[in-house]
């Protein structure tokens, strides 16, 4: 069995903000009826955190949930304990509709850090980046130019991308291209 890998191995950038490929995320696609009380507590036990609102991630240390539509979490844990938070989900949501899957190997994420980082997402989405219309907490799932992907802020200068893996060489060189130097634009500034 090979060794599981990131997408770019690690690959980063450092322009006007710094860019980098996130590692290894554990991360399972949960579907189901998002207002049901099992739906809650596996969410809790799965992660730790929160179910998350409309447009919401919630976290509790390496661990949260992010809500990407009426009927779908993003379900985020350390790589290594995928296996277990399933397990944990199945046993919660026994005897519901739900569907959950490990989708860690089909995902790439990134994490671009500075106080730029607006200016940056701005370049490539068509999301208010603003602040008050964006903060952290937030998620949006969108379209990075050309490719599907989700945003979201952990703090003031941090905002974390998620897209698949098979475009995620195209996702670096976006954000490489928009953070390099003399390419700014003044969005926020």
């Amino acid at each position: 069995m090979s060794d599981a890998v990131s997408a770019l191995k690690g690959a980063s950038f450092d322009g006007t903000v710094t860019v980098r490929d996130a590692g290894l995320q554990g991360m399972i696609t949960l579907r189901g009826d998002l207002g049901s009380a099992k739906m809650t507590k596996a969410v809790k036990d799965a992660t730790g955190a929160a179910k998350p609102g409309q447009r919401e991630i919630t976290a509790k240390g390496d661990s949260g949930a992010a809500w990407m539509s009426p009927d779908e979490l993003l379900v985020m844990v350390p790589y290594d304990t995928v296996a277990d938070a399933l397990a944990k989900i199945e046993t919660a949501l026994k005897g519901e509709h739900f569907l959950a899957v490990n989708v860690s190997d089909a995902r790439a994420m990134f994490e671009i850090k500075g106080a730029g980082v607006r200016e940056i997402i701005a370049k490539l989405c068509p999301v208010d980046m603003a602040p008050g219309a964006f903060e952290p907490g937030s998620i949006r799932r969108t379209r990075m130019a050309q490719v599907a992907a989700a945003v979201w802020m952990t703090d003031a200068e941090t905002i974390r991308v998620v897209c698949f893996r098979s475009v995620a060489e195209y996702v670096f060189g976006l954000l490489y291209d928009a953070a390099e130097p003399g390419g700014e634009v003044g969005f926020f500034g």
